[in-house]
């Protein structure tokens, strides 16, 4: 076993906020701004969802594999399902004790600091326009390994540095604007936050530990943002966030605002480190999947940050004290639920997401195929940007329930994947597997997942943990929860899902996966 994995938190009571606001409040609302959509949930103080609202958002496609959101858009929404909650079930404003956020990780805004106009629309996680410049850095000797070390991260379109380097290369006027601190570069937490907060009249321009080590900017080690990162990708650091624990006490809503009342903003973590930390794994070895647009599984690793050399990425699982953080290892997806989207929205073989599990059904296996959706190209741990979509194996006896089969097996595939990278880095193989998003409800895709990995997967009460996650770090800034040993007595199991498929059958599938993958690489 390696002597980081034996390193246990021994202190996560004791979370350092910028204030103390100890309160009889009833409620923690988490506001979720996803990939398509914005949420706000309000939870009681056991952790359980009271009443939620959620409205979808534009998605901006200019070229092909660009990918934006008009930051507008996002903000308005946000506001309209804060009210509406307030409106649902009796909850007052002045019943709430924090608010937690939640946000798409690596999604780049960059916006006028007087006006809280931004200069460009939101340049999504999933975009790919920065593709050629992220190959020809990936040529410059002795980076690759400088950028992971650094950061822990690899050189990518997918992570914001290389978003705002674009915008600020290619929108007129805006790099002399970024130099003189007149624009603001945030991930969606911080636009929200900014707002949320008063925006140009006072907003607070933050960003917590999570979302900076995303952007190729932050130091994964000192938790600080990276010289050398900031002048080679030209981002003036005048215009980043300042960097704060998970779990603080940022500033205040105004009164003017949409809750219409001074309510503490104390939590902020970027989803997937947000699901991590509402599945309650706060020790070395827990594990979590989230089933979303893409899929991500996070490996707590305990206070110091590992390398993967297994196509891995090392990244911040979350920070309760200034300058501390817990560490995971991640195996980013990038295409899991969009594919189920793509059959239902560009294929039209079903009406809703959840029917593909009924079509799947109907047949016994994929019938020999295997679609690997590498529409953005393969994330962990290929990090192939030039792969792309196929369905390989075809015959005439494929039929559309084949191929939406083939569709739910490429997310345990590609889960698969991630788990065997994870087991060669940790040196200890994964025991189970707790999962969330709302894939989760599809019992056939779980019960394949369990097949495909060969261990159990664990399916919670509360399949929100992501919002649960962003109020768990909300609640602990402000008292309403005094330590993550509480937290954890409110997760319970919905269901278990134990691997029945032969280990031989398990090894057969996953070699022509496997042998799928190489068909899809190089495609560019």
């Amino acid at each position: 076993m390696p002597n980081w994995f034996s390193n246990l938190f021994s202190r996560l009571d004791k979370p350092k906020t910028g204030g103390t606001v100890m309160s009889e409040k009833k409620y923690v609302v988490a506001i979720d701004q996803g990939t398509t959509s914005s949420r706000a949930i309000v939870f009681d103080l056991e952790g359980t969802p009271k009443n939620s609202h959620q409205m979808e958002h534009e998605q901006i496609y200019p070229k092909p594999g660009w990918v934006e959101h008009n930051p507008m858009e996002i903000w308005s929404r946000v506001q309209d399902v804060i009210r509406e909650v307030l409106n649902t079930n009796g909850v007052k404003a002045d019943e709430i004790g924090a608010i937690g956020i939640t946000n798409q990780r690596e999604t780049t805004v960059v916006w006028e600091k007087a006006t809280g106009k931004p200069v460009y629309n939101a340049i999504v996680w999933q975009c790919m326009r920065t593709q050629d410049f992220c190959a020809e850095w990936q040529k410059k000797p002795g980076w690759d390994k400088k950028v992971n070390d650094l950061t822990g991260l690899v050189i990518s379109p997918y992570f914001s540095g290389t978003k705002i380097k674009w915008i600020l290369d290619n929108v007129p006027g805006v790099r002399a604007k970024a130099e003189k601190g007149e624009v603001l570069f945030g991930n969606i937490d911080t636009w929200v936050t900014w707002n949320l907060t008063g925006g140009p009249n006072g907003g607070v321009h933050v960003t917590d530990v999570t979302n900076a080590s995303r952007t190729l900017l932050m130091n994964i080690e000192t938790l600080k943002w990276d010289k050398e990162m900031m002048d080679f990708l030209g981002v003036p650091e005048a215009m980043l966030p300042a960097i704060k624990p998970s779990s603080y006490v940022y500033g205040y809503t105004p009164e003017s605002g949409p809750f219409g009342a001074k309510i503490p903003v104390s939590g902020i973590l970027g989803d997937q480190q947000a699901a991590l930390f509402g599945q309650t794994c706060y020790s070395p070895g827990e594990a979590k999947n989230t089933y979303g647009t893409g899929c991500f599984m996070l490996l707590n690793i305990g206070d110091k940050p590992v390398r993967s050399k297994n196509g891995l990425l090392t990244t911040v699982a979350y920070g309760l004290e200034e300058g501390k953080a817990t560490y995971a290892l991640e195996g980013s997806i990038a295409i899991t639920g969009a594919a189920v989207q793509w059959l239902r929205d560009n294929l039209r073989l079903f009406d809703d997401a959840p029917d593909s599990e009924y079509f799947a059904a109907k047949v016994k296996d994929s019938g020999g195929i295997y679609f690997v959706p590498a529409f953005s190209g393969l994330y962990a741990p290929y990090w192939d940007m030039s792969a792309r979509g196929a369905i390989l194996g075809l015959t005439r006896y494929i039929t559309k329930e084949h191929i939406i089969r083939a569709t739910l097996e490429s997310i345990c595939y590609q889960t698969r994947d991630v788990q065997a990278a994870m087991d060669a880095d940790s040196g200890v193989p994964l025991k189970a597997l707790k999962v969330d998003g709302g894939a989760v409800k599809n019992n056939l895709l779980m019960q394949m997942q369990a097949d495909i990995l060969g261990v159990p997967v664990v399916r919670p009460v509360v399949n929100e943990t992501t919002a649960l996650g962003a109020a768990y770090a909300a609640g602990l800034a402000t008292g309403l929860w005094k330590s993550t040993e509480e937290l954890r007595k409110h997760w319970k199991v919905d269901k278990q899902f134990d691997a029945a498929m032969p280990a031989d059958k398990r090894e057969e599938m996953y070699k022509g996966w496997k042998k799928a993958i190489e068909k899809s690489k190089g495609w560019l």
